[in-house]
This record gives structure tokens, C-alpha cells and sequence, in this order.
């Protein structure tokens, strides 16, 4: 999963909430762990 951080975040996000997915299945979705989906969708900016 490459690219921004911002558009993969908003990506997780948007898969998250509209298929009320959980952490896991969405890691499972776009082929990343766990860890990185949280740290994507909890990281602020600043």
C-alpha cells in the first residue's frame, strides 16, 4: 500500500466505515497488518 498518507488514510477510513469493518478485516482488505492500518487512520497531523 503505497502512495500518500493522507489518501491511504482517508482510504482506510472510508473502507472502515462503509463496510463497518473491523481493524483486521480491513488490514486483510488492502494487504497491510493490523498496526498499520491503526497508525494510519490515528495518526494526526501537525
Amino acid at each position: 500500500m503505497k502512495g500518500n498518507i493522507d489518501e491511504r488514510a482517508l482510504q482506510l477510513a472510508l473502507y472502515i466505515t462503509e463496510h463497518r469493518a473491523t481493524v483486521r478485516s480491513a488490514a486483510g482488505a488492502f494487504g497491510v497488518s493490523k498496526s498499520t492500518v491503526h497508525m494510519e487512520v490515528t495518526k494526526q497531523n501537525g
